[in-house]
């Protein structure tokens, strides 16, 4: 039993070698799958490690691309930046050379207008040189108006005989306009000139029509201002250009005379009488007007007197010698009472009352316009020092002129009244004029008068004691003391206590 296998040893020992069959098939299976497994492993390490080689070499392609990528750029970069600094720099030369032209051109534009601004400074100095020249040119001629007079018109007298003989008076007096005219003078001195001839007196009658005021320029000089390239005026002093004025006046009447007197034979004339007229406009009415501003009758005994030559002579006084009624402001238009109404048209004269045989050249106060004589009475107290002014037509209430005396003390002021009466004053009018002092405040009252004051009048003004009293024989005196001027009153009888040589 014991040698002999039992079936179930068998079928234990049959199912143990299949169990070992299957144990070593599946170990082979396993060992299969293990060395497939191990082989998929491998390829799949393989596959791997291609990948990461072929990885690999893409990172080290990308990265050699890349590197020269970024060589390229850098080159191109690099490129860039000099074909940029090549340009900046031609940019900065261009700019260097156009600032260079820029400040070559402002230097020149600067030279050109420092040369400009030099040549108009020196063509504006030449023109104010020029300009001065012509305006001190213009003075020296009026200065000169009586040194270039015409000299020889002695050499008339043989004509104005025979135009005498031939046309009578008419004759005479158009040869003395012809030589009035036609005289050669500054241009604007004698627009117009007229004459007549009185046989009967040996008189000559002459009218001339005077500048104005503006015939003396009103410059004395010209300068330059650099700052605004402009020629400048410089104005002359109004004192001054009323001064040129007057002699100016002065000058023209004497050379008026002059060509009269030594164009007529001297046992045809005898005297001349002078009107110097200035054709204007009223300032305050703007109306045309022709005042009077020189008057003069001369005799040719007084004038041949004259030494016209005379560098040191006064055009001035010369007139006052000539016993002339001259306007005190002639710039001013301020008219004078012709000694001697002249009416061309007609060829005769008008004398004023008190004229001797038609050659007593003193005006009689009493035929004076009101306005002439207040007018006389401001100049005579100018000519004695005060500051005159007149008052406001018919509201002046009774003052005619006010004046003011200046001192080292202080200043007074004068109520000045003037009246030109044939009869005396009324006391009445005496007290008028204090109570005017009252209400304006003046210092002192002055009553003038051509007539005389009674003894009512002279009380209350020495009991005032503010007040002075002029009657006529003393505004003669003063009148010769101080204007040099000899007048009539022609009174109608001589008053208490005057000489009739007081009136006469």
């Amino acid at each position: 039993m014991a040698r002999r296998k039992s079936v179930m040893q068998l079928l234990a020992e049959a199912y143990k070698t299949k169990q070992q069959a299957k144990a070593a098939e599946l170990k082979r299976a396993q060992q299969k799958e293990q060395a497939a497994a191990k082989a998929a492993e491998e390829r799949r390490r393989h596959r791997k490690r291609e990948a990461a080689k072929a990885e690999a070499e893409r990172a080290r392609l990308v990265a050699a691309g890349k590197k020269h990528l970024d060589r390229e750029q850098a080159a191109q970069a690099r490129k860039v930046a000099r074909v940029e600094r090549e340009l900046a720099k031609r940019q900065a030369e261009r700019q260097r050379a156009a600032e260079q032209r820029e400040r070559e051109q402002a230097r020149a534009d600067r030279e050109r207008q420092k040369q400009a601004r030099e040549a108009r400074l020196a063509q504006l100095k030449d023109e104010a040189e020029q300009r001065t020249l012509q305006a001190q040119e213009r003075v020296a001629e009026l200065q000169a108006v009586l040194a270039d007079r015409p000299k020889r018109l002695k050499s008339w007298h043989p004509y104005v005989e025979q135009e005498l003989a031939a046309h009578g008076p008419q004759g005479v007096a158009d040869a003395v306009e012809e030589v009035l005219t036609g005289s050669r003078m500054p241009e604007g001195c004698r627009a117009s000139a007229g004459a007549a001839y009185v046989p009967e007196a040996q008189q000559l009658l002459i009218e001339v029509e005077l500048p104005q005021h503006e015939v003396v320029p009103a410059v004395v000089a010209y300068r330059v201002v650099a700052q605004r390239a402009e020629v400048v005026a410089q104005p002359r002093k109004e004192a001054e250009a009323k001064e040129i004025y007057r002699t100016l006046v002065a000058r023209l009447a004497l050379r008026a005379l002059d060509e009269a007197f030594s164009t007529t034979p001297p046992g045809l004339v005898t005297t001349v009488a002078f009107n110097g007229h200035v054709n204007a406009k009223d300032r305050a009415t703007g109306r045309p007007v022709r005042p009077c501003i020189v008057s003069v009758v001369a005799r040719r005994e007084d004038f041949d007197e004259l030494v016209l030559d005379e560098p040191e002579l006064d055009p001035q006084s010369c007139l006052k010698y000539l016993g002339a009624v001259v306007s005190r402001h002639p710039h001013d238009l301020e008219a004078v009472r012709p000694v001697v109404e002249i009416d061309l048209s007609r060829y005769r004269i008008t004398m004023d009352v008190g004229a001797v045989a038609g050659l007593d050249s003193r005006p009689d106060l009493l035929q004076m316009d009101p306005y002439a004589f207040e007018r006389l009475v401001r100049e005579l107290f100018e000519a004695m020092g005060f500051e005159t002014w007149r008052t406001q037509g018919s509201r002046d209430e009774g003052v005619d002129a006010v004046a003011v005396q200046r001192d080292p003390v202080g200043t007074t002021v004068f109520a000045i009244q003037a009246k030109r009466s044939k009869n005396a004053v009324p006391v009445e009018t005496v007290r008028a004029l204090a109570g005017v002092m009252h209400d304006k405040a003046a210092s002192r009252g002055v009553l003038v008068t051509t007539s005389w004051f009674g003894k009512a009048s002279a009380d209350f003004a020495h009991r005032t004691g503010r007040m002075q009293l002029i009657d006529g024989r003393n505004l003669k005196a003063l009148l010769k003391e101080h204007l040099n001027m000899e007048v009539l009153i022609g009174l109608p009888k001589t008053p208490p206590g005057w000489q009739p040589s007081d009136v006469q």
